[in-house]
């Protein structure tokens, strides 16, 4: 296809339809005219583009090296207004009696920068917070002022949660014990009495319903939180025994973090709400049904059921997440609730892009070979010349493997002995330069044989990247999870190289190999040549949600800087916060080694080395401040 297209008049718009960046980037990513990849914050407003190379510029201007983590304030700031509305204006269409509530989930990311965004922004929507450990809630707590926004509380508490939940509540929190395990309410009910506090209580049940995707346990019998319908009701019986049922006010269920399929929303709320009037006539207070995450975030923009994208938009979802709701509560002629969703992921993956720099590339380039082998050569040698003579679009098949065969006989008689190093280099080229114009005769192949549809994949360049898979994208590695990715710039010219990336760690799986593609996934990501002296940016997209927290420290390679900016509707933008990522003194100082011991230590031995007159004193001047210099310095890969 890119040869095809080279040969014509390639377009912006074809590089918009070769990464798909109108359907993934859901109004905030496009191109511009000059080919470089622009941020448009206001979807209502395209007029408003940022381009990411002049943000890339600002970044280095202000001391900063790749890799960065950029954050765009705008974009979940639009997020968070978007699921509100949505629901606001389903529920005036419908005619719903009850009102929304948006609730952050903090494990998504954690980090304080970000949900102090949404607390901040969020007010305006009495948006919420979820903590799901005791760290959580106590930064919630420190964050969380609006008195009409809800605190859930899930996961497991012990004495010190609970008492941190109800003082909240007796300040005006409206903080919600959700208990995942029949054990806690003892608990709850235990320490209410001491303190003197009336609890809010929710039960998470454990749905029949389960979704597709990576997070299909969240759902089913056999998810690990959540109650059954036996333990729920012997929730009732205890509370109604302690006089406490009015209490209970919250449902809540987990289906997933991503779920694809709009049937599986809907057939989850259906049976919540069968349990919500079970419990309404059971005579629980009641009041709030929290349907927990799930919303989807289409990472291919396939607007499919495949397991990183979604089949339905956001007003679809949020209609029949109403529409069912009325539909099952009016027939038992019960309140409409609030309604309450986790949607973490949802709210923060748009709005965080990688950006990074290619280091180098690898290729596989046809060898030059001698015309003919010499007259002395092993057999052998002479039956792979004798391939790469025969070779034709005819005998493709044939020849890959007669050259398959060679290459391993070649390398069995190197290890007995029987061929030198030059030989079995020879034997090596020679088998190279027949699998390089296979590959090349195949892509003109109507039908190509199974044998040999891999080839091109498996010739593909290797970008070499300044970044790490397991720091900043653990999910593209851990559970095969896709992200966009794609240059940054250049794209005004075809990309005539196809490549696989690596990351600067020294681990094998330390590559992504697999990449959206509007049918599926592809092995290879199109690329452009590197040209000398002159950087290459690529960005990978919706990185927001979890990646930054799940990240760890492979090969000792630290957080990345991060930089957050803020766009005007005039256009400009702001750079509004800077952090400066890991030195290598702060990863040592995580994995227990204290610098200053350390530099310490170093120095002894170069004053050692003084004198055993291996180094004069000034050089130990010059090696103690690179080691120095090198304790302060990033962890990733600087010019």
């Amino acid at each position: 296809m890119i040869k095809k297209q080279a040969l014509e008049r390639w377009t912006v718009q074809d590089a918009a339809d070769m990464y798909n960046i109108q359907n993934w980037g859901a109004g905030y990513f496009d191109i511009s005219a000059k080919g470089n990849v622009v941020v448009t914050p206001f979807p209502d407003n395209k007029n408003v583009a940022v381009d990411l190379t002049e943000v890339i510029s600002g970044i280095k201007d202000r001391g900063y090296e790749m890799p960065v983590l950029l954050r765009i304030e705008n974009i979940l700031d639009s997020q968070i207004s978007t699921l509100h509305e949505t629901f606001r204006e389903k529920m005036r269409e419908l005619e719903y009696k009850g009102e929304f509530r948006g609730v952050y989930p903090i494990k998504v990311n954690q980090q304080q920068q970000v949900v102090e965004e949404i607390t901040r922004f969020g007010e305006h929507y009495h948006h919420g917070l979820e903590a799901g450990s005791k760290a959580e809630l106590i930064a919630a707590l420190s964050l969380l002022k609006d008195k009409k926004a809800c605190l859930i509380c899930n996961g497991y508490k012990d004495e010190e949660f609970v008492d941190l939940g109800l003082y909240a509540t007796k300040m005006g929190v409206k903080c919600f014990f959700v208990l995942e395990m029949p054990s806690e309410l003892g608990l709850i009910l235990k320490r209410s009495k001491v303190l003197g506090i009336k609890p809010l209580i929710g039960v998470r049940i454990k749905l029949s319903t389960q979704a597709g995707g990576h997070w299909t346990d969240s759902g089913g019998d056999r998810s690990i939180f959540g109650l059954s319908t036996t333990q729920v009701v012997e929730v009732v019986d205890t509370l109604k025994e302690q006089g406490m049922l009015d209490c209970l006010q919250l449902l809540h269920y987990h289906l997933g973090s991503q779920i694809p399929n709009i049937r599986d929303v809907r057939f989850a709320v259906l049976e919540a709400c069968r349990v919500y009037a079970g419990l309404v006539a059971e005579g629980a207070l009641m009041g709030y049904l929290d349907m927990g995450g799930g919303l989807a975030v289409d990472y291919d923009g396939s607007h499919t059921n495949f397991t990183n994208s979604r089949n339905y938009s956001l007003d679809e979802y949020c209609a029949d997440i109403i529409d069912t709701v009325m539909t099952t509560l009016d027939d038992n002629q019960i309140a409409h609730p609030v309604i309450i969703t986790e949607s973490g992921r949802a709210t923060v993956a748009y709005y965080s892009v990688l950006l990074f720099n290619v280091l180098d590339v690898s290729r596989f380039e046809a060898p030059e070979l001698p015309a003919t082998p010499e007259k002395d050569a092993p057999e052998i040698i002479a039956n792979l010349f004798e391939v790469r003579d025969v070779l034709s679009v005819k005998n493709l098949q044939e020849c890959y493997n007669d050259a398959i065969y060679y290459r391993d006989e070649a390398r069995q008689m190197f290890k007995h002995g029987h061929l030198t190093l030059r030989q079995r280099s020879l034997a090596e080229k020679i088998f190279w330069h027949v699998i390089l114009r296979i590959a090349k005769e195949v892509r003109s192949l109507k039908h190509v044989p199974h044998d040999l549809k891999h080839l091109p994949d498996a010739l593909a360049d290797i970008y070499y990247c300044n970044f790490s898979v397991f720091q900043s994208l653990p999910d593209a590695w851990a559970i095969d999870h896709l992200f966009p990715i794609m240059p940054l710039h250049r794209l005004d010219e075809p990309p005539v190289r196809q490549a696989t990336l690596a990351d600067i760690t020294c681990d094998c799986d330390g590559k992504i190999d697999r990449f959206i593609d509007i049918h599926g996934v592809r092995n290879t990501l199109s690329l452009h040549e590197l040209r000398p002296d002159e950087e290459y940016y690529l960005g990978v997209f919706l990185v927001g949600a979890y990646q930054e927290t799940l990240g760890d420290l492979h090969n000792l390679l630290g957080d990345t800087n991060v930089v957050s900016i803020r766009v005007s509707e005039g256009g400009d933008f702001t750079f509004v916060r800077e952090l400066e990522g890991d030195s290598v003194a702060d990863v040592l100082s995580y994995v227990e080694y204290e610098p200053k011991t350390m530099l310490e230590d170093f120095r002894k031995i170069a004053e050692q080395a003084v004198r055993d007159k291996r180094i004069t004193p000034q050089e130990r001047g010059q090696i103690m401040k690179a080691y120095a210099d090198g304790l302060r310095g990033y962890t990733y890969f600087e010019r």
